[in-house]
């Protein structure tokens, strides 16, 4: 690992992460880890109260993560191989923060559409969803986001019922180097989930 990705995991992530709002105690879900450069500064900031969920569909890359975490002596980091379906093996109102960093432009859009609806269901209420919508237009198109802006995504996801709350910007982590993102913030709050709960009931009525 380079130095500029050890500080990074060490100290810039962590402030990062704790301007993008997460805080100590907090229940994490780092939904596409890799080799945990967003889960092992996570894990720092929410400390051994906390719990960071790291999951990803690559076993080498949980292995390296695994490692990473007992080196420093990070006890709350849990790993988990998941198939790469669009399901988060969680019940229901019982995740603090999610992080979609780097990960939906590999999905298809009905695919990213189920990804949101799950993120509704297993966040608490005034969770925070925070996304790192990588290679759009703006930023290195590929994949499924070749088309889209920052703007589409931020409007495809209050598609699913979330608010938006922030944008925060600055050199941030990308695969084994830094670079200059911008990170959208989103909430469930609770009168979206009255909402959702009232148009699903007459959705039954109909």
């Amino acid at each position: 690992m380079t130095e500029d990705m050890e500080t990074w995991e060490k100290e810039n992530g962590v402030k990062f992460l704790r301007k993008v709002g997460l805080q100590h105690r907090q229940i994490v879900l780092d939904f596409g880890c890799r080799v945990g450069r967003y889960s092992i500064p996570a894990a720092v900031v929410v400390g051994n109260e906390g719990t960071i969920y790291a999951v990803d569909k690559e076993q080498q890359a949980l292995n390296e993560l695994q490692q990473k975490a007992e080196a420093n002596n990070l006890r709350n980091v849990r790993v988990a191989k998941v198939s790469g379906q669009v399901e988060l093996d969680f019940e229901s109102g019982s995740i603090d923060v999610i992080l979609f960093y780097d990960i939906l432009h590999y999905l298809e859009k009905n695919d990213r559409e189920k990804l949101y609806q799950e993120a509704f269901r297993v966040l608490k209420l005034d969770g925070l969803l925070s996304v790192y919508p990588k290679h759009t237009l703006e930023d290195d198109p590929i994949q499924e986001f070749r088309r889209l802006s920052l703007i589409d995504v931020k409007h495809e996801i209050e598609g699913s019922n979330f608010v938006f709350e922030k944008k925060h910007c600055g050199l941030i982590s990308h695969d084994d180097g830094l670079n200059r993102g911008c990170v959208l913030n989103f909430r469930k709050h609770e009168w979206m989930e009255k909402h959702k709960r009232n148009w699903n009931f007459k959705e039954d009525l109909e």
